[in-house]
């Protein structure tokens, strides 16, 4: 089983019995209403610079992601030190389901691959699938999770104590939303560059162009008296 099927036994959600799931494991899931409730709650509004992931796409926005050592401590300091040697720098969202989640994490672009550092033991915890919750993505072994994640678009509660949940997007979901579709998508949005905060590299984006300089406003009585001088 490659990493291509890292979810797949939670599309089709609605229908819980083993040979539903069976049935509709390929079958992009119907979206549900958008959730009320914002994707950002029991997430301290203090965040640590070392425990936020910034991603700058190639659809132009930025994706801040809190990562949450005390929900899956070993996952975290996977992603940390991935992101450290540059590892996520200029791989794509492989596997992306609308309605459902944005993969990414692969080298390959297939969803076969993975860091070279050997798989992590599951750390399933108590935090649910909600929107922007960050995962990691296996196979069908859970202590298969190595260097790949997923974004969820929204709530997926049946992925709960399935999938190892290390973090949450707090800023940028609405640049998750734009991630090109596909599996693979046919113009799949990139990762441009994955950092943490307190390397200090999260400000390499370019800034806004500067506010162009108001125009005076000038009467007839002001330019006659400059061309008589």
């Amino acid at each position: 089983m490659n990493r291509r099927s890292v979810i797949a036994l939670a599309i089709g959600l609605s229908l819980f019995s083993v040979p539903a799931l069976a049935k509709n494991r390929n079958k992009a899931p119907v979206a549900p209403p958008a959730p009320t409730m914002s994707a950002v709650v029991d997430v301290d509004p203090t965040h640590d610079p070392d425990s936020v992931l910034a991603l700058d796409l190639s659809n132009g926005g930025r994706v801040l992601i809190r990562l949450m050592p005390t929900w899956a401590p070993t996952h975290v300091e996977r992603i940390k030190a991935l992101t450290k040697e540059g590892f996520y720098n200029g791989l794509i969202f492989h596997r992306v389901i609308d309605g459902f989640m944005a993969q990414t994490g692969d080298p390959t672009g297939t969803g076969q691959g993975g860091s070279k550092l050997p798989d992590l033991k599951a750390e399933f915890n108590y935090m649910p699938h909600v929107r922007g919750t960050v995962s990691m993505a296996r196979t069908n072994d859970p202590d298969t999770a190595n260097s790949q994640f997923f974004i969820v678009f929204y709530p997926r509660f049946a992925l709960d104590h399935r999938y190892t949940n290390f973090g949450r997007v707090i800023s940028g979901m609405d640049t998750v939303d734009k991630i090109e579709r596909g599996e693979p998508p046919a113009n799949p949005t990139k990762i441009l560059q994955a950092s943490l905060l307190s390397e200090g590299k999260a400000q390499m984006m370019p800034p806004p162009p500067p506010a162009a300089a108001a125009i005076p406003n000038i009467s007839p009585e002001m330019l006659s008296k400059s061309k008589s001088n």
